[in-house]
């Protein structure tokens, strides 16, 4: 290498000031998934879904606890992991699909936290709420960021150079996924797996 010839390295710092400038750029649609999200967990607590919505979801839950119900505590967490770094991912990459896939994850989830905490309350008083808080502390940020990502990529197709603005803003969702959400949901995913394990 010639003297006074810069080496190219990665930094570590630096790709992490990229990542947050970039999260500032994408505040307004991670704010938007915020709204959608919270909007429907009103809807989900206090309108009780049909009959058939009802039972679906209590299906769900059912089959996800059957699932869950043998594993040790190692294995919980890494369950949790695995499935939240999987449906992250996927909210930022098939928001390609002009952002649809990330407003309907934001309306579904919404609605399912809404759904399970009037259960919740109506089951063991208001309080119970506060039991919710550790689940979602780390996972909730992780989810609304890769959404907002996801809904940031699906604008490409109206932008001038479209190819340039899609690939700007795949890369750098990639990188704040890696730095950022997988963190996050790591430590959430060891969080609620003991939780869980010892309730």
């Amino acid at each position: 290498m010639k003297r006074g010839q810069k080496k190219n390295s990665f930094n570590l710092l630096e790709e992490y000031k990229n990542c947050w400038k970039y999260l500032g750029e994408s505040k307004k649609f991670i704010w938007i998934i915020l709204g959608v999200f919270l909007l429907f967990v009103l809807i989900g607590f206090f309108i009780s879904p049909p009959e058939f919505i009802y039972n679906k979801i209590l299906e769900f839950i059912k089959e996800l606890l059957e699932t869950t119900k043998d594993m040790s505590g190692l294995e919980l967490i890494q369950f949790i992991i695995f499935n939240n770094l999987q449906s992250t991912l996927f909210g930022i990459f098939l928001g390609l699909l002009f952002g649809i896939f990330p407003v309907f994850s934001a309306i579904a989830n919404g609605y399912l936290l809404g759904f399970v905490s009037s259960i919740s309350v109506q089951q063991d008083g208001i309080l119970s709420l506060w039991k919710l808080f550790p689940h979602g502390i780390f996972e909730l940020p992780a989810v609304f960021i890769s959404l907002g990502l996801g809904l940031k990529l699906g604008t490409f197709i109206f932008q001038k150079k479209k190819l340039e603005s899609l690939k700007n803003y795949a890369i750098n969702s990639l990188k704040i996924f890696l730095l950022i959400i997988v963190p996050l949901l790591i430590i959430a995913g060891i969080i609620e797996g003991i939780l869980i394990y010892f309730s």
